[in-house]
């Protein structure tokens, strides 16, 4: 026996906005019955679980234990850089001059993710 994952859930302070943020990120819609001020909200990805967004009292409080990595269809430059231009934020740069590496971003409440080398950043340097 098996379990498969249904969804990716993410605790936040306004899930429909959070939500918002990440079908930006993602390219990918929100659910359809979605409306601000919703409590829960889904991004319907293209394969895989769901990102989930559940709105709770509680504020953030230190680093995430698990987070999101994104292989973005761009280069990675100029995927930070669409990022930022949408709410997020720069936490940390851990890119290498040889262009390995992956720059840390947070969403904009606050939760990391990692943004990593696209396949034809990987290419490019080959590895």
């Amino acid at each position: 026996m098996t379990s498969t994952v249904l969804n990716i859930a993410i605790d936040c302070a306004d899930a429909y906005e959070l939500a918002r943020f990440w079908s930006g990120v993602s390219g990918r819609p929100l659910h359809p019955e979605s409306e601000p001020g919703d409590d829960e909200t889904q991004v319907l990805l293209a394969e895989g679980p769901v990102l989930h967004f559940n709105q709770v009292p509680e504020a953030k409080r230190s680093k995430n234990r698990i987070h999101l990595c994104l292989r973005p269809e761009t280069s990675r430059e100029q995927e930070v850089e669409r990022l930022l231009g949408i709410g997020a934020t720069f936490v940390s740069d851990h890119r290498n001059p040889d262009g390995s590496g992956w720059a840390v971003l947070a969403d904009p409440e606050g939760n990391e993710f990692c943004v990593l080398r696209s396949e034809s950043d990987r290419a490019a340097t080959g590895s």
